[in-house]
């Protein structure tokens, strides 16, 4: 299974990912975590250090491995050409981070193009993995994306099972996670979910959820409010520092009997 974690910066989508990244690995499936956001910081959240995380480099900004790869450097200039199927099938051996015996990272980086506006190398390489992942590699693979699912396009986007767009319990928050899964829809990713984040009531966001969504063709899963978030994150510690009893676990939990049932 293919699942795309989305959402606009600031709903806590790197926290949801990381705790059902965890939750799915403690099931028994083996998941392959990949970040690719322009500012990835999924490794903190499943458990890694900042020291330790600050270090990685992201396979979309690692040069030196984009040009044994492609055959060019990234900054080489116009016209230059390079493979855009590079061999890509060790990178989870020889980059991937293993959390525990069933859950391994992978920081890929934005797949978006340079700011020249050309498709680089490092970029080209990136592209390459993801293709190659999602479709033969690992039970689950779980994608912490920047917001929306454009930045995949078709031919990438069409490969995930399911899109998940996280939101906080707020109207403006809903109505903007309303237009990434419609974005999601249009790439024909056929299974959208909602989840609404840092919920402390939980009677309201039904309400909220009808006034966007009136047709109610989207499911929505709630998670709740929790300070252990906070305190786990302030001491420098993952998801998996999260007592099992606190809400946003029971919550995890109940979502992914949910999506697997």
């Amino acid at each position: 299974m293919k699942i795309l974690v989305a959402g606009k910066g600031g709903v806590g989508k790197t926290t949801t990912s990381a705790l059902l990244a965890y939750e799915l690995s403690k099931k028994g499936y083996k998941v392959l975590a990949l970040d690719t956001d322009s500012v990835p910081n999924l490794a903190q959240s499943l458990g890694l250090s900042f020291e330790e995380a600050s270090r990685i480099v992201p396979l979309s900004r690692n040069d030196e491995l984009a040009a044994e790869r492609t055959g060019a450097k990234p900054g080489e200039g116009w016209g230059v050409f390079f493979s855009l199927t590079p061999k890509v099938d060790d990178l989870v051996e020889k980059y991937g981070i293993r959390l525990n015996s069933n859950l391994t990272l992978v920081v890929v980086g934005s797949i978006e193009q340079s700011k020249e506006g050309c498709l680089c190398p490092a970029i080209a390489l990136a592209k390459a993995f993801l293709r190659h992942v999602l479709l033969e590699e690992n039970e689950i693979v779980l994608v912490d994306s920047e917001a929306g699912a454009e930045v995949f396009g078709r031919g990438l986007a069409e490969k995930f099972d399911i899109m998940l767009c996280v939101a906080e319990p707020t109207l403006k928050s809903l109505q903007i996670a309303k237009k990434l899964l419609e974005m999601g829809k249009e790439l024909e990713i056929d299974n959208l979910g909602l989840i609404v984040n840092k919920v402390r009531n939980k009677e309201a966001v039904p309400r909220l959820y009808s006034q966007v969504f009136s047709n109610a063709e989207i499911p929505f899963y709630m998670l709740s409010f929790d300070e252990s978030i906070i305190e786990a994150e302030n001491l420098d510690k993952g998801v998996e520092a999260v007592p099992e009893a606190s809400p946003i676990k029971r919550d995890i939990k109940k979502l992914v009997e949910n999506l697997f049932s």
